[in-house]
C-alpha cells in the first residue's frame, strides 16, 4: 500500500520508519494538506492527516478522482474531515481513538504550574532585566489547592492524579462519572466546582451544534475571582472573549491555552509579531497572564507512537478484512 502522509515534522520521521512493520510504501510530506497541495496524493492508495489538514469536499472529490478511498487521521479528533462526503464518495475514514493520555495532562498541569506560580511574569521580567521581587509573585503553596477538571475521562483522570501527587485537592463534574476517576477526584456539581477551585482545567469534547461555546461569562462569573483557566481540549467550547475579559478585568488570575478558533489559520505558521487578528494579537498582549501554545499537547514521544501504530494497525485491518474497528465511515 502507498500512503501519503501529511503534516510528518522532520523529528517524526524516523518514527515513521521505525513503526512501519508492514512495510507501506511511505510518503513522508511536512505541509499539511491542504488545496494547493492535494495533488501530491496522486499515485497513492491512501492518505494520512492530522489535525489542521484540509479533507473537506473538494480535497475528498479530488482525492476520489486519483482513486484514493482510505483517507485516514491519526488524531483523535476528525472535525477536519467532511465525513458526509466521504460517505457519498464511498471513502473509508477511520481514526485513532486515543493516546498516551498524560501527553495532554502533562501540558495542561506545566501551563496551570506556570500561572499558578507566576514563573512566566518571574521570568519575563528577568528577560527584561528587572529583578525586583514584586507582590505579582507572591503564590500559595500547591499541596493548599482546589483544582477543578471538567471532563474526567482518561486525560481528565491523568491530570487529576498529577495534582493529587503534589498534594492538591482534586474536584470533577463529568456528566457521565466513572469509579475510576473517583480513586483521584471527589465529584462534585459544576457549580460548587466553579466556586471552589483555585485551578480550573478543560477536558471537554466539542459537540459541534451542542456545546458551542457554553464556557461563557456566566460560567467565569461563578468562577472564584483570582482562579486559573486552562483549555487544553478544544477552542470552540468556550467563548474566547469572555474569558479574555475576565483576565483583563481582574477576575481570573490568569488563562492558559493550547487551543484556538481557526487554528489552522496561525498553527504552524510563523508571523514573526503580530497575526493581524484581534482575538489572537489580545491574547499575545495579555501575556504572561495569558499563555498560549500552539496545539502541541499530543506532541510527545509516546503520543506519537501510539498516533502511528494505531494508524499502520488501522490500514492494515482495511487491507487485510476489509474492516477496521476505528472506522468512522
Amino acid at each position: 500500500m502507498k500512503i501519503a502522509c501529511y503534516g510528518v515534522r522532520p523529528n517524526e520521521v524516523p518514527y515513521f520508519k521505525y513503526l512501519n512493520r508492514y512495510h507501506y510504501q511511505l510518503t513522508l510530506i511536512r505541509e499539511n494538506l491542504s488545496h494547493d497541495n492535494v495533488e501530491t496524493a496522486k499515485g497513492h492508495d491512501a492518505v494520512l492527516i492530522r489535525a489542521n489538514n484540509v479533507a473537506d469536499k473538494q480535497n475528498l472529490d479530488t482525492l476520489k478522482s486519483y482513486g484514493i478511498d482510505y483517507v485516514f487521521t491519526r488524531t483523535v479528533g476528525y472535525a477536519h474531515i467532511d465525513l458526509e462526503t466521504a460517505r457519498a464518495n464511498g471513502q473509508h475514514v477511520a481514526y485513532v481513538p486515543g493516546y498516551s493520555p498524560y501527553a495532554v495532562a502533562e501540558l495542561a498541569f506545566t501551563l496551570a504550574l506556570q500561572l499558578q506560580r507566576n514563573t512566566a511574569l518571574a521570568v519575563e521580567q528577568s528577560r527584561q532585566g528587572n529583578f525586583m521581587v514584586v507582590e505579582d509573585l507572591f503564590a500559595n503553596q500547591l499541596s493548599n489547592l482546589t483544582v477543578g477538571i471538567i471532563g474526567t475521562g482518561r486525560i481528565g483522570q491523568a491530570e487529576a492524579k498529577l495534582w493529587k501527587g503534589v498534594g492538591a485537592k482534586v474536584l470533577g463534574f463529568d456528566v457521565y462519572q466513572n469509579e475510576a476517576a473517583k480513586e483521584v477526584l471527589t465529584y462534585v456539581s459544576e457549580d460548587e466546582l466553579l466556586e471552589h477551585s483555585d485551578i480550573v482545567s478543560l477536558h471537554v469534547p466539542h459537540i459541534p451544534g451542542t456545546n458551542d461555546g457554553y464556557f461563557d461569562d456566566g460560567y467565569l462569573a461563578k468562577m472564584k475571582k483570582g482562579a486559573i483557566l486552562v483549555n487544553t481540549a478544544r477552542a470552540e467550547i468556550t467563548d474566547e472573549g469572555a474569558v479574555l475579559d475576565a483576565v483583563a478585568s481582574g477576575h481570573l488570575k490568569g488563562f492558559a491555552t493550547d487551543v484556538i478558533t481557526n487554528e489552522k489559520a496561525f498553527f504552524n505558521h510563523d508571523f514573526e509579531g503580530r497575526t493581524g487578528d484581534e482575538l489572537v494579537d489580545r491574547m499575545l498582549d495579555l501575556y504572561p497572564r495569558v499563555l498560549l501554545t500552539p496545539h502541541i499537547g499530543s506532541y510527545t514521544s509516546d503520543a506519537l507512537k501510539d498516533m502511528i501504530t494505531i494508524s499502520f494497525e488501522n490500514f492494515h485491518e482495511m487491507e487485510t478484512t476489509g474492516a477496521c474497528s476505528n472506522l468512522l465511515v
